[in-house]
Order: structure tokens, then C-alpha cells, then sequence
């Protein structure tokens, strides 16, 4: 039987949000996996950085994923360098530090739900359009998705949306052979959760309502990711996988 980086060898995967924190953790993973990878951030310096620093030559696109054109762009240079898309990562995100809904303007709650749903849309709509039979599309949504903060409305509503929009994708593109799933995680010690980890408070809290009584480290997020652009999770689609060391637990 092959495994799950065997099977991922040679797929085509574009990754947004691949500049920094736990996009750049994947990166790494499916360029060491042996999958052709597209870097998709909005620093062009940041990607360069990344790709510097793969074995593979990546395929470098600077933009946001906010912009339908520029998504399209994204599958027509995979198309042109690769051949083809068979996975995308929609992993692009934003997340501002705790405010009170009254506090919270309105140009904060358009940039939240524009990036982190808005952009998974368009990122979706773009992979679809040119994936065939086995393709896989895979966004990352949160614990906060199903389990919101206060303070935090913006960014557990974005989640929320990102969650049940993979419950629809699934169901439209799942007659074309094409699988949708989420992964929610929960603290990460890299990426938007990292500073909140340095607050000794918030540190405190989050430890103790995570079952294995730790943060999530760079190491215990690729499996999951490899799992579901691969062909193992064929028959895996419309769900959202849970990884935050127990924290929805408690």
C-alpha cells in the first residue's frame, strides 16, 4: 500500500497564505513530499524567501486573494507551468487581536470576512475551474468556527462561513469527482497565534482548556493536509477535520 507522501509525489498543489507561519510549514512539507507547488501570498518578498528555501522550483504568484482575476491567474499559471491543479490550499487568513463588537469597525469586520471567506470562495472557484475527476480542495477553518470567543466575533464568523461552505462545495462538486473538505485548527504556536502565546494570561487559558495541555507545534500540522490532497482520502469529502489537541474537548 503507498503512503501518504507517495501518493502526494508529482500533485500539483497551489498553497495561499504560503509567505509565513503555518503556510510556509506546508509548503515545506509538500515540497519535501515531492508535489509541484504553487506559493501564493501578497508579499512577492516573502514567497521568494520560501521558495528559496525548497528543493522544487515553486511557482511564485504575489497577489491577494481577495481578487477573483488574480485567483485565475493563480490556476492559469499552474496550468502553464505544471499542467494542471489537483490540489488547493486555501489557507490565507487574518485575524486582528481581541475587540468588543462595538469596537469593532466596519472596515475590520470587511477585511476579516473578505480574506478568510471571501478568499476561500475565490480561491475554490478558481481551483474547480480547472481540476478534474480526483482534484482536492482544502481549506483551513478554526476551532473558533464552531467554538467562538468573545472578541473575536469577525474572525469565528469568517470560520463559521469557511465551514459550511464546504459542506455546499462538497455537495456541487462532488459529482465531478472533486473532494472538499476543512481542517479546524485549534493554537498553533506559529502563524496568527503566536503573539498570543507570548500574553502569559492567554497562554495560561488556552493550555488548560486543550486536552493534551500544550500548544500545536509546526510538526503536528502536515499530516493531515498530505492525508487529504492525496489519494487516500478519496472517499473523504464535505467534512471538517479537527486538529487542536482536544482544545473543543473542554
Amino acid at each position: 500500500m503507498p503512503t501518504v507522501h507517495a501518493a502526494v509525489s508529482g500533485r500539483r498543489v497551489v498553497i495561499t497564505g504560503a509567505g509565513r507561519g503555518l503556510g510556509r510549514v506546508l509548503a515545506a512539507a509538500f515540497d519535501a513530499a515531492g508535489a509541484q507547488v504553487g506559493l501564493v501570498a501578497r508579499s512577492e518578498a516573502a514567497l521568494k524567501e520560501v521558495a528559496g528555501s525548497l528543493r522544487g522550483d515553486p511557482l511564485v504568484c504575489a497577489g491577494d486573494v481577495r481578487d477573483a482575476a488574480f485567483n485565475e491567474s493563480v490556476a492559469a499559471g499552474m496550468l502553464e507551468r505544471f499542467g494542471g491543479v489537483d490540489a488547493w490550499i486555501c489557507n490565507a487568513g487574518v485575524s486582528p487581536e481581541i475587540s468588543a463588537v462595538t469596537e469593532t469597525t466596519p472596515d475590520v469586520w470587511r477585511e476579516i470576512v473578505d480574506v478568510n471567506l471571501t478568499g476561500t470562495f475565490l480561491g475554490a472557484r478558481a481551483g474547480a475551474a480547472v481540476m478534474k475527476a480526483g482534484g482536492r480542495i482544502i481549506v483551513t477553518g478554526s476551532v473558533l468556527g464552531d467554538r467562538p470567543r468573545a472578541g473575536l466575533a469577525a474572525y469565528s464568523a469568517s470560520k463559521g462561513g469557511a465551514h459550511s461552505l464546504v459542506k455546499a462545495l462538497a455537495q456541487e462538486l462532488g459529482p465531478q469527482g472533486i473532494t472538499v473538505n476543512a481542517v479546524a485548527l485549534g493554537w498553533f504556536d506559529t502563524g496568527l497565534g503566536a503573539h498570543w502565546r507570548r500574553d502569559t494570561e492567554r497562554d495560561n487559558d488556552i493550555v488548560s482548556h486543550t486536552a493534551l495541555r500544550r500548544w500545536g507545534t509546526p510538526a503536528d500540522l502536515p499530516g493531515i493536509y498530505l492525508f487529504l490532497a492525496s489519494e487516500s482520502s478519496a472517499y473523504v469529502t464535505g467534512t471538517t477535520i479537527t486538529v487542536d489537541g482536544g482544545y473543543s474537548l473542554l
